[in-house]
C-alpha cells in the first residue's frame, strides 16, 4: 500500500519553557500546563498516544502503555515565530532571528508604502490584533486608511475593513508590501487582516486572512518529497508559510473545525506522501487572546477527532502531532508567542508503541524521520532521524 504521513501542527501547543526562555522574556511559560487543569480540557486520546509521558510534562496521568512513540523537541532556531518554527519542522534551522520592529517600521518605509499603495497608514507600532481594531478601526474607516501594525514576531500586518477595501485589493496591497520587505526589512510574514463591522463595539476579523511569507532559504522536506515524485498536500496556512514552495496541492481552511474536517476527508483519499496540516485557532483565537477556556476546548475538539481518526488509519499510515512554538494563554506579561518545547507524538502500525525518545534538539527530527519513512534522501536537512528507534 501507499505510504502516507499525516503531520498535524497544533499551532502554538507548547509543553513548557525551553532552557533559554528567559532570554525571550518567557521564563516559566507552559501552554499545556495552563490548559490541562481547566474543566473544558479532556484529552484521553492524546494521553493514550503518550502526551503526558513526555519528558518534563507534569500534568495529566501518564499512560502505563502508550500507543505511540513520543518525545519533547527543543527548537534550535533563534526565534519563536510561526515561520521559522515550521521551517525547522521541515528541516531548515534559522541560526539568525528574522527582523522585528519593536518601535514600529521606519518612517521612510511607511512613506514609500503609502506612495506605492495610495493609502494612508495608521498605527505603525506593536499591537494586539483585536485591540488595534478598537483603537484605530473607526479612524481607518473615516479616512479610508490602512492599519499597519506588528508584534514581537517578525510580521507586517495590514488591517482594513472589507466594506471599504475589498479582500482582493487588500491582498494586492500586501503583495506590494511583500515585494518591499526584503533585506534588513525582510520580515517573516506579511499578513492581510480583513475585518468587518461599523464601529469599535462590533469590529471583527474575518477568516479571509492571508499570509505572504518569505521563501525558505533552501530546500525543505517539502521540496525533497515532491522531487521524489510523491504528494505534498497542505491543509490550512501551510501553503502561506512556505509560499507554496514544495507543495503539490493546497487546501484552504477557515479554522480548526474546518481543518479537522478536511483532514478526515483526506484519510479516505488515495495519495502517497505527506499531508501537512496546521490548526491555527489554538494560536490565533486562543493563545494570543489569552483565552485559557477556549484553548482547552480546542484541545478537546482535536482529541475527539483522534478518536475516529486513529481506527481509520491504513496499514502504512503514520500520524504525527506536534507544534511550532508556544503561546501560553495564561501568560499575561505579553500576548506574544512563548519560547517552549513542543510535543511530538507518532502513531501507526509500523511504530513501536511506548517508544520514549526523551528530549531531542531540533524540530528537524520530524523532517528527517518522515523522509526516512518515505525513502527520500534528506541528507541536506537539519536534524537527526528517529525512524530506526521507533520502527517495529
Amino acid at each position: 500500500m501507499a505510504k502516507r504521513v499525516f503531520l498535524i501542527v497544533l499551532d502554538s501547543f507548547g509543553i513548557g519553557a525551553e532552557p533559554d526562555a528567559a532570554a525571550f522574556g518567557d521564563e516559566g511559560t507552559n501552554t499545556l500546563g495552563a490548559i490541562a487543569g481547566h474543566p473544558a480540557f479532556h484529552c484521553p486520546n492524546m494521553g493514550r498516544l503518550g502526551l503526558f509521558n513526555i519528558d518534563g510534562v507534569t500534568v495529566g496521568q501518564k499512560d502505563p502503555a502508550p500507543l505511540g512513540a513520543y518525545a519533547r523537541l527543543q527548537e534550535q532556531s533563534m526565534g519563536k515565530d510561526t515561520t521559522i518554527g515550521h521551517w525547522e519542522i521541515a528541516g531548515v534551522v534559522s541560526p539568525e532571528p528574522l527582523p522585528t520592529f519593536p518601535d514600529g517600521f521606519p518612517p521612510e518605509l511607511i512613506a514609500d508604502f503609502e506612495a506605492k499603495t495610495g493609502y494612508k497608514v495608521l498605527c505603525n507600532k506593536p499591537y494586539s490584533g483585536t485591540e488595534v481594531l478598537k483603537d484605530y478601526g473607526e479612524q481607518a474607516m473615516a479616512q479610508n486608511a490602512l492599519i499597519v501594525y506588528t508584534s514581537a514576531d517578525s510580521v507586517f500586518q495590514v488591517a482594513a475593513n472589507e466594506a471599504l477595501v475589498p479582500v482582493p485589493e487588500l491582498y494586492r496591497i500586501c503583495e506590494t508590501a511583500r515585494r518591499m520587505l526584503t533585506g534588513k526589512y525582510g520580515v517573516g510574514r506579511v499578513i492581510a487582516r480583513p475585518f468587518v463591522g461599523d464601529c469599535a463595539a462590533n469590529f471583527k476579523r474575518t477568516t479571509n486572512r492571508h499570509d505572504l511569507s518569505l521563501k525558505p532559504p533552501r530546500d525543505t522536506m517539502l521540496d525533497l518529497i515532491r522531487k521524489a515524485g510523491l504528494d505534498v498536500i497542505s491543509v490550512g496556512k501551510i501553503y502561506d508559510i512556505f509560499d507554496g514552495q514544495g507543495l503539490t496541492e493546497k487546501i484552504k481552511t477557515t479554522g480548526n473545525t474546518n481543518g479537522i474536517a478536511f483532514t478526515q476527508a483526506l484519510q479516505t483519499r488515495d495519495f502517497e506522501g505527506l499531508a501537512f496540516i496546521n490548526l491555527v485557532d489554538f494560536d490565533m483565537l486562543y493563545g494570543h487572546r489569552r483565552d485559557v477556556a477556549g484553548y482547552a476546548a480546542a484541545a478537546t475538539e482535536f482529541d475527539r477527532f483522534l478518536e475516529g481518526f486513529l481506527p481509520g488509519m491504513r496499514e502504512d499510515d503514520i500520524l504525527m502531532v506536534t507544534a511550532d512554538h508556544g503561546c501560553d494563554p495564561s501568560y499575561t506579561k505579553t500576548t506574544d508567542h512563548t519560547r517552549e518545547y513542543v510535543p511530538w507524538l507518532v502513531y501507526g502500525k509500523h511504530v513501536c508503541p511506548g517508544a520514549d525518545l526523551g528530549t531531542r534538539l531540533c524540530f528537524g527530527t520530524i523532517a528527517k524521520t518522515i523522509c526516512s519513512y518515505l525513502g527520500v534522501d534528506a541528507s541536506t536537512l537539519d536534524g537527526q532521524s528517529a525512524w530506526d528507534e521507533i520502527r517495529c
